[in-house]
């Protein structure tokens, strides 16, 4: 281990504490995820033990942190080497890990013992908010706006002390947003219109748009350093991201206003402009492979830049074609609260998010086993790497499909046929092909489950035994 942190920066030692922490956790989604699945087609599974909503919420939730868990270690990761400085407050950075880490471990330990209960002010601050995908206490609210103003402290005062790009600009300015937008998830209105527009702020522009940019980003520095893209490619698409995001993204935003009481041209903004945010990136990608295939086509990690490909590709798709399926407002008002959205949800956030962030720890493994060369003749052929590759996104292909039939039935049945009352769910519900696509979906969920599986065990042995050095990618900054 004295031999690891002698090749490492404090930010990368940090980075690597992130790297674990969100694997562990992406262990604990896929576990709530699955059972959750299972419930759906046996109700009765855990009933009054670990019911339904519960598992739901610890799903989802723990898939927000770990995703956040792995963009700040893939920033510690990088950053220094960017800066061309030691990460500025590694004391601090540490202590901002273990409090965030604790913080968390309360918060699902109170979701999995206290799951039932009165609704009182006491509870929204100690217990649970009650509102949908940010149930976190109070406490743990202002928890997260603190540690990400700590990460924003970190990263700013970095670049300050050393040197400024293109991109650390962007990545400073894009953190304000990450903690100044999670602020509008944190008061009460009685105006439920009001109330939800501001909770869309949350789930949406801080999720999705401030996200989006940190991703940018991250792959920006990534397709540098495992296919020696030039800077300026990448610089200027990303700012091409900044622009969309700022010109696009916001007015985008518009598609969650349909149904909750806000004034009519909602309906042909946000329809028009929701499904323009991934571009910029599938562009990135594709530009940085030609751009690299010019040049001989050098990379010293396959596993990283098959998963950077992944990502390119999975949010092309799952946040850009997937989204625009149901986000014309004529469409929407049959999918929205479908199995339809849950089908744009699953693929969305596999291949815009978890993607990057395993393509991140690739990146670190290689630097943790001593900068190795990682490609596909590797020791063991590669064969972990490439099965966990192929098995989680053919498992997320197939839940998207099988979600997107039971959607479809949904929206036929419940809404287009019974005019959306509780008859008409319940008959959805109960419909074969529904049901049938829900129990497909549980199949593909162990298929991914498996790729987790083999993924975390490549994690754990990628690079081990192997002697061969890195051969430095050619670059052209």
């Amino acid at each position: 281990m004295s031999a690891v942190a002698e090749r490492l920066t404090g930010g990368q030692r940090v980075a690597l504490h992130y790297f674990a922490a969100a694997v562990v956790l992406f262990a604990a989604q896929t576990f709530f995820g699955i059972i959750a699945g299972l419930q759906f087609v046996t109700p009765e599974l855990f009933y009054g033990v670990l019911d339904f909503s519960v598992n739901r919420m610890v799903h989802i939730n723990a898939m927000v942190v770990w995703l956040l868990y792995g963009f700040i270690g893939s920033v510690y990761w990088l950053i220094e080497d960017e800066a061309g400085t030691e990460l500025v407050g590694l004391k601090l950075a540490r202590l901002n890990f273990w409090v965030l880490t604790a913080a968390v471990t309360v918060v699902v330990l109170v979701y999995l013992l206290v799951q039932v209960g009165a609704g009182t002010r006491l509870s929204i601050w100690l217990i649970n908010e009650g509102r949908e995908y940010i149930e976190a206490p109070r406490w743990a609210d202002i928890g997260i706006v603190v540690c990400m103003l700590v990460f924003f402290y970190n990263v700013a005062a970095t670049f300050m002390k050393g040197r400024w790009s293109g991109i650390s600009g962007v990545l400073v300015l894009d953190l304000v947003g990450l903690a100044g937008i999670y602020l509008a998830g944190m008061f009460f209105t009685p105006n439920v219109s009001l109330d939800q527009h501001w909770w869309w702020w949350v789930i949406h522009l801080w999720v999705e748009a401030t996200w989006e940019v940190l991703v940018g980003c991250i792959m920006a520095w990534g397709l540098m350093k495992t296919l020696g893209t030039s800077r300026r490619i990448v610089t200027t698409w990303l700012y091409i991201e900044v622009a969309m995001m700022l010109g696009s993204g916001i007015l985008g935003l518009g598609h969650h206003y349909f149904w909750i009481g806000t004034p009519e041209y909602w309906l042909g903004i946000g329809g028009f402009f929701s499904a323009l945010e991934p571009i910029p990136l599938v562009a990135m990608v594709v530009h940085a492979v030609y751009d690299s295939g010019r040049h001989g086509f050098k990379s010293t990690n396959h596993p990283a830049l098959a998963w950077f490909i992944a990502h390119a590709f999975g949010n092309f798709f799952g946040a850009g074609v997937w989204g625009f399926m149901q986000t014309l407002p004529q469409i929407n008002l049959y999918t929205h609260g479908t199995q339809w959205t849950s089908s744009h949800g699953h693929l969305a956030f596999f291949g815009a998010y978890v993607t990057i962030n395993v393509a991140m720890i690739y990146m670190a493994l290689q630097k943790w086993r001593g900068d190795v060369w990682m490609s596909g003749d590797l020791p063991d052929r590669g064969f972990k790497w490439k099965w966990s590759l192929a098995l989680t996104n053919l498992g997320m292909l197939g839940m998207t499909v099988a979600l997107l039939i039971a959607g479809y039935q949904q929206s036929f049945l419940e809404r287009a046929v019974g005019g959306s009352t509780w008859g008409a769910f319940f008959a959805a519900q109960l419909d074969p092909w529904f049901v049938q696509a829900m129990v497909w979906r549980n199949v593909f969920g162990m298929v991914f489950t498996l790729g987790v599986m083999l993924l975390i065990w490549d994690f754990v042995t990628i690079g081990r035994g192997e002697r061969r050095p890195m051969r430095a990618a050619a670059q052209s900054a």
